[in-house]
């Protein structure tokens, strides 16, 4: 009996996984909630009820948040015109834009992109001293299989979501993929709520795979990335992210592609020194 009530669980969460990755994908075209209801294979009736279950707050919400985090995003990290960013996340207008941004953050988006210090984004903590490589390449296509995962970045149980993917390629007889984890996060905690940030703990496999239970499949496609390597504790991270967003990109001129970042973690917490611990950090470029 409680093996049916996972495996129905996972069932769900990979449904929700495939409407949630559409809505991402189409931030700025209309998304028709009966579409959405198809796509995730759930009937019309038990749609809206599993996913506020799973998403903590009703789909047509959780749409408008990610917009609005979007443009909150781009209102902070690109010189796009307002009106470009309404028009790219789903608005038919910036007053549409403006109105629902006022409700989310209490302050104008053009008031936002001035202040550089308002508060709906913790302030950024910018190290001039912090010395990284990096370089700008182009990534070919990336077969994954991957884990998502919802809450505070610092709390997710990386190396238990990790030995799960493993023991799927064990299970599947699927030849061992890249044994650094790759994660991408969704969401910038600077304007997320924490419970709601997803993360996709993912393993890049030689070829491709059937999802099955919690574990998705998925192909990122070829791109352009400014690659940073950071060597130290994880705990520094997000001033590492400020510092890349404050100072190394606009150095670099890198204009940003509106897709997630990503980390690859080069060796194991588990016997490396925090101070010795790698990260290469994936910022996707035009």
């Amino acid at each position: 009996m409680m093996k049916q009530k996972k495996t129905t669980q996972e069932e769900y969460q990979k449904c929700v996984n495939k409407v949630v990755d559409y809505i991402n994908l189409h931030l700025g075209e209309e998304i028709d909630l009966k579409s959405l209801a198809g796509i995730s294979n759930f009937s019309p009736f038990y749609f809206h009820r599993i996913m506020k279950a799973f998403l903590g707050e009703p789909v047509g919400t959780f749409i408008v948040r990610t917009r609005t985090e979007a443009a909150a995003r781009l209102l902070r990290y690109s010189d796009l015109p307002i009106a470009d960013i309404a028009y790219r996340i789903g608005y038919s207008s910036p007053s549409s834009l403006s109105k629902v941004f006022r409700q989310f953050y209490g302050i104008s988006p053009l008031a936002y992109r001035n202040n550089k210090n308002f508060v709906i984004m913790r302030p950024a903590i910018i190290r001039p001293d912090l010395k990284l490589e990096k370089e700008v390449r182009n990534v070919p296509a990336r077969d994954l299989i991957y884990i998502r995962l919802t809450g505070d970045y610092k709390l997710n149980d990386y190396a238990g979501t990790w030995g799960r993917l493993y023991q799927f390629v064990m299970e599947q007889e699927l030849p061992m993929g890249e044994c650094s984890p790759l994660c991408i996060y969704h969401d910038d905690p600077k304007v997320t709520p924490t419970d709601k940030l997803r993360t996709d703990v993912c393993m890049v496999l030689p070829c491709n795979a059937t999802p099955k239970g919690e574990i998705g499949y998925k192909q990122l496609p070829a791109g352009r990335y400014a690659i940073f390597l950071y060597k130290g504790t994880y705990e520094n991270l997000q001033a590492v992210y400020d510092t890349i967003y404050g100072k190394y990109l606009p150095e670099m001129e890198c204009t940003l592609r509106d897709e997630a970042s990503a980390e690859r973690y080069l060796n194991n917490p588990r016997d490396t020194a925090p101070e010795d611990l790698l990260t290469e950090i994936y910022i996707p470029v035009e």
